[in-house]
């Protein structure tokens, strides 16, 4: 099975190398690309085609929930994890709406990542069967 493209986008160098590590430990996973704020997140967008972004809300030149919405305009969009410091209920709705699969707490959630990508890798696993199965 081709591996799980994912691209990092984070204004922090700390966090990007950890989640790189993190994203790297689950099996079939590669991480195609990083950004670290957001125009650069939407040319790596463009340029990697991803199938999961993991995507901070504030970022230097723009919002990661404006990356978020722009980035459910395309067709197939990727999957978006937004993962955040401002973890408030006023963001997790403004990034449910936009479209984000999934929306954790950096300071509660980060362990969670790993997790995550397995749970997406199955997803796609099985969306690859059923279109095989269809051709």
């Amino acid at each position: 099975m081709e591996k799980l493209k994912v691209l990092i986008c984070d204004d922090s160098a700390t966090v990007r190398k950890r989640l790189v590590t993190m994203a790297l430990d689950v099996p079939e996973v590669d991480v195609v690309g990083q950004a670290d704020d957001a125009p650069a997140s939407m040319d790596a967008i463009r340029r990697t085609l991803p199938d999961v972004v993991i995507l901070d809300i504030r970022m230097p030149g723009g919002s990661g929930i404006d990356v978020l919405r722009q980035l459910k305009k395309a067709k197939p969009a990727p999957i978006v994890i937004m993962l955040t410091n401002f973890a408030n209920e006023q963001y997790r709705k403004a990034c449910e709406e936009a479209g984000a699969t999934l929306f954790l707490d950096k300071s509660t959630e980060f362990d969670q990542i790993p997790l995550a990508l397995e749970n997406v890798l199955q997803g796609v696993r099985a969306d690859r069967a059923q279109q095989q199965e269809q051709e």
